[in-house]
């Protein structure tokens, strides 16, 4: 039911005491809501910020337990739709905000659901879900409006914090709260997992939920976060999404090879690559050799014309992520993959990162030469000792565990190539192994990202272009920037 501001007087038959009691709770303390959001705004104002970080202007919204729309409107999206059961909520909701649809209803009722047009990009559920009696029953019923890459935002705080809070609430400092659910975050996982949904990024924020002259701004934003401090955090935030395979998905796919001074590399790529997937494409980026790799490209494209559908770029600019760029922007395949010149990652395990995405089991799919015994030499103690670190470090950093981020195979879907590039305004041009730039975007963008290892060889042709001790420090440097831009937002 929508309701305009005049049908504040609108009721709506509840099916259990709890929740009536719950209605008049909230409809009896509606104006007093101004108040208590001006007295704590810069906890109201750090909330809106993370969630304005989950979720990008632009998409397709539905907001469960919506009260009078201001989270939802903060999102700015471009359909946006709050399901609240209080009809002077729902009213106010509808003045305050008349570019959005606010409905009148229970979100736990079937013929609620039923009623909203979906899919949804995000669907957020806000200090609600502690007020459901059946959680995994609502959550089963709302994925009926997911789509694949629909992702549910679920927030609430921590209990620990509620000796905190009763205390506020006997000295006035806090809205008086009802009773609601008490649930840890493993018993939502738990849950969600029930209702056929993947958790894929669990954060926690605010630690002090003031501004304190400055001081409560910057704990939020580059202590709290740290591993340990943040399990005291107020506020929690689940990032899930709906678990669907596709055994039977075939999908086309564009090997993306970045090659510079790789001449003797390039025809064994060829030869080595096997056939997958409905169609393949194979994209050379030539990075400006002096061994003449360009010439060697093009003649392997002519000499295999009949076999293979190649593609050969001299690159503008400079680096492996620079060449990555250009030829993710020419693939025309469902999937995109990158292969490494030298082929120490062996061209013979792409199919199985193929499956990984055309099954649905992943979203984005990074290499690890980390699990196998590797060959003599093919990588350096002093390497594999960074790997090591900067793996602890940038796993924390995406909330995956990562063992190898340096591994050169890559692998996503086109279209969520396409909302990375579109959104790397972001985080800017600041990558120029191209192996960040995809992790990072990937991350944002809340994708379901996995590890599949690989047996990693020792080349056969040419020597490794990494300097340890100059990309090292360029490491080092990522590790901090990811930081400002992932977790002290």
């Amino acid at each position: 039911m929508y309701l305009r501001p005049s049908d504040a007087n609108a009721t709506l038959q509840l099916p259990s005491k709890r929740k009536r009691d719950l209605l008049d709770h909230y409809e009896s303390n509606v104006e007093e809501l101004d108040r208590w959001r001006e007295f704590n705004a810069a906890y109201h104002a750090d909330d809106l910020k993370f969630m304005q970080f989950l979720i990008p202007p632009g998409k397709r919204v539905l907001e469960l337990g919506c009260g009078r729309g201001d989270l939802l409107a903060g999102l700015k999206p471009a359909y946006g739709v709050g399901i609240d059961f209080g009809a002077q909520t729902i009213a106010t909701a509808n003045a305050r905000h008349p570019e959005l649809n606010f409905v009148l209803g229970d979100v736990e009722d079937p013929a609620t659901l039923d009623a909203i047009e979906g899919p949804f990009d995000y669907i957020v559920i806000a200090d609600t879900i502690g007020m459901f009696e059946d959680i995994d029953g609502t959550m089963r019923l709302i994925q009926k409006l997911c789509a694949p890459s629909t992702r549910i935002i679920i927030s609430y705080y921590s209990h620990l914090w509620e000796p905190i809070l009763k205390t506020a609430e006997a000295v006035n400092l806090r809205r008086k709260q009802p009773k609601i659910n008490y649930i840890a975050t493993a018993d939502f996982l738990n849950l969600m997992d029930l209702a056929d949904f993947e958790v894929i990024r669990h954060e926690q924020r605010q630690l002090l939920p003031q501004r304190w002259f400055g001081l409560g701004t910057f704990i939020n934003s580059y202590i709290a976060p740290l591993p340990g401090i943040r399990a005291l955090c107020l506020r929690t935030y689940l990032v899930a999404r709906p678990v669907r395979h596709f055994p039977d998905r075939k999908l086309s796919a564009s090997i993306v090879i970045p090659c510079r001074n790789e001449r003797g590399n390039i025809e064994d790529a060829i030869k080595r690559m096997p056939r997958f997937g409905s169609h393949q494409e194979i994209l050379f980026v030539e990075g400006n050799s002096s061994d003449g790799t360009f010439a060697e490209c093009e003649r392997v494209r002519d000499a295999y014309k009949d076999q293979w559908d190649i593609k050969v770029f001299k690159q503008d600019g400079k680096g492996k992520g620079d060449a990555v760029r250009k030829g993710f922007a020419a693939a025309s395949g469902d999937v995109l993959m990158i292969l490494d010149a030298d082929l120490t990652m062996p061209p013979e395990t792409l199919p199985k990162y193929h499956t990984v995405i055309e099954s649905g089991k992943a979203e984005f799919v990074n290499g690890t030469r980390l699990v196998y015994p590797m060959e003599d030499e093919a990588m350096r103690p002093l390497n594999f000792i960074a790997n090591r670190c900067f793996a602890y470090l940038f796993s924390f950093l995406v909330n995956t565990r990562l063992t190898d981020t340096l591994c050169g195979t890559k692998v996503l879907l086109r279209k969520d190539y396409e909302v990375l590039a579109r959104e790397r305004g972001y985080f800017g041009d600041f990558d120029p192994f191209g192996d960040f730039d995809l992790i990072f975007g990937a991350a944002k963008q809340n994708l379901k990202i996995i590890e599949t290892p690989i047996h990693y060889k020792a080349r056969t042709f040419g020597e490794t272009q990494i300097s340890r001790f100059r990309d090292g420090w360029l490491l080092l440097k990522m590790v901090w920037f990811a930081y400002r831009k992932l977790k002290a937002i």
